[in-house]
């Protein structure tokens, strides 16, 4: 019983991060998709918000990223074995460093911006998205610090409500302040210096909202004090004596390495923008063709025209990015709730109940991304006509990222098993040799007329699959894993394409009976979606007790057998 308590609090943990996400990236995915298509925005605006994010997440991956995950493997480890008062201690060390940490972080973003954006990306204008994100980094230090406390005390709460509240305000302010910079030409003849200023008003946005969520999970907080109060009086070891500096070293040491992975991501995002821009002007500077929604070619384009050629279309391929983010945030709710469930239970010495964490995650996150790549693949430019009416260009490079997506997905899950079981330095060792590969094969690839921009999604997949055959081979010599390659591979690909080709059969029949592209794509992804889910029980890539794991499993499993789903 206890064993079925446990498993059912880890996929309750999971479901309330995963609704979470969702919820993150749909409001997410609304406001870009909002901003994208107001006048004056369009892919250039899109290519200097997404060139000055990257430079952002890189620095918010050195001072923040590994909090949340460093802090709840710690906590929960002291938890585990009723330490509550060295699980405070840890947070109020933490709190203190990452105060500093996120300080100087903010402050090197705020007044590097200028040789940031011209010497690193080759996009000059981007300096004041940098500048309008630069205070945001040290808010999500200090809530990474309190969402990792309560993560480690297994209560998501804290960190899913945070999130929502900041999404919500970042969608709504976004989406005002661009709307309201539109209605005026702060600089009149260049667009692209309008778009630029329009984008770092949407990074205003960001900043604003990091400091209402940063506001609300320190109310959440102090409301909890009592009851802190009561777990740490409750403590049945023996205290640790342990200095200041001791315990930022042991907080470094273990929030450094789970950083490395996004640090890595980080600088890849940004070699990918720096790449993309240089080689796009090597490429087309015998002409620029009439591609992506140009109307003419350009025989002999200027430097000017180059880059800002280059910055439309990095803004494109970044369109297909928040297209992927959805499905990608939807699995990253197992990779967060591992960390702390697998410290924990091997803690306690349960190396059979971590194998069964990291087994079933595996089977979710592949039941999760297989059908999402394959209705992307499948559904590509009639999704683009639907979310992008005024800007539609790029549709068949989100069906190459797509390939990428399936491998992002099932990384993230082995990065967290992997730091749940002390292999830290593991999935960014991984990420670090398949970015190497991405830098050469971008370099190699964007350069060339015939290629261009498809370089970028083509060097994601080499990428992601070597960090996935580094990280899956790392895995399973330290945890048993019961993987079958039917269950686990054969069934769910099956699966995934008859519904990819049955997506793709219903939206072209429906265009032919009404022509209408929003209803043809709702309903094509509704019946796809039924027709997985009853595939996926009818193939048998779930039991009964793997049912019941999810929340409100019972119920799932009592309909599915009413319908005859199964046994």
């Amino acid at each position: 019983m206890g064993g079925k308590n446990k498993n059912q609090t880890f996929m309750s943990n999971v479901f309330i991060i995963l609704m979470a996400q969702i919820t993150v990236k749909l409001l997410g995915i609304i406001y870009r998709l909002v901003i994208t298509n107001v006048p004056g925005f369009g892919d250039e605006g899109n290519g200097y918000y997404s060139a000055g994010y990257n430079i952002y997440t890189l620095l918010l991956a050195i001072s923040s990223v590994g909090i949340p995950n460093a802090i709840s493997k710690m906590t929960s480890a002291k938890n585990a074995v009723g330490d509550y008062k060295g699980a405070y201690k840890i947070y109020k060390n933490a709190l203190l460093l990452f105060s500093i940490i996120g300080i100087v972080a903010s402050s090197v973003l705020f007044f590097a911006a200028e040789p940031i954006a011209s010497g690193v990306i080759h996009m000059r204008n981007a300096k004041y998205v940098l500048m309008a994100l630069s205070p945001s980094i040290l808010f999500v230090c200090l809530s990474s610090v309190v969402r990792g406390y309560f993560a480690g005390m297994q209560e998501m709460k804290a960190s899913s409500r945070s999130q929502i509240l900041e999404q919500v305000f970042k969608c709504i302010l976004t989406v005002t302040i661009v709307l309201f910079m539109s209605k005026y030409s702060f600089s009149p003849g260049d667009a692209d210096l309008n778009a630029a200023y329009m984008a770092a008003g949407a990074n205003l946005a960001t900043t604003l909202a990091t400091v209402f969520s940063t506001i609300y999970i320190f109310g959440f907080y102090f409301k909890r004090r009592s009851y802190i109060g009561l777990k740490i009086k409750s403590t049945i070891v023996p205290e640790e004596k342990r200095s200041t500096l001791s315990m930022f070293k042991s907080i470094l040491i273990i929030s450094i390495p789970i950083s490395l992975g996004a640090i890595i991501s980080a600088v890849n995002r940004i070699v990918d923008t720096a790449t993309i821009t240089r080689g796009i002007e090597t490429a087309f500077a015998g002409g620029i063709p009439a591609i992506f929604g140009n109307a003419t070619a350009i025989l002999k384009p200027t430097m000017e025209q180059l880059n800002d050629e280059a910055v439309r279309l990095a803004g494109i391929l970044s369109k297909s990015d928040t297209l992927l983010n959805l499905p990608i945030a939807m699995n990253i709710s197992f990779a967060t709730v591992l960390v702390p469930s697998i410290s924990a239970a091997l803690a306690k010495g349960e190396k059979k109940e971590a194998s069964k964490f990291v087994s079933y995650s595996f089977l979710i996150s592949i039941l999760i991304i297989f059908p999402c790549a394959a209705g992307y693949i499948s559904l590509a430019k009639p999704i683009f006509n639907l979310l992008y009416p005024n800007v539609p260009y790029g549709y068949d490079l989100l069906q190459i990222s797509s390939v990428a997506l399936i491998f992002i997905a099932l990384n993230q899950t082995i990065s967290g098993s992997l730091q749940g079981i002390g292999k830290v330095f593991a999935p960014a060792t991984g990420l670090f040799m398949g970015c190497v590969a991405k830098f050469i094969l971008n370099v190699i690839l964007i350069r060339q007329p015939s290629i261009n921009i498809y370089g970028a999604p083509i060097s994601s997949i080499v990428c992601q699959i070597i960090s996935f055959t580094y990280g899956f081979t790392i895995l399973s010599r330290k945890i048993s894993l019961k993987l079958s390659l039917k269950k686990y591979i054969i069934k769910p690909l099956l699966c995934s394409g008859i519904m990819g080709v049955i997506a793709f059969g219903v939206y072209r029949l429906s265009m032919l009976l009404i022509s209408s592209n929003t209803i043809s794509v709702i309903v094509s992804i509704i019946i796809a979606v039924i027709v997985y889910f009853a595939m996926v029980f009818l193939f048998g890539l779930l039991e009964k007790d793997e049912i019941e794991m999810i929340p409100m499993g019972n119920k799932i499993y009592m309909l599915a057998k009413k319908v005859h789903l199964v046994k």
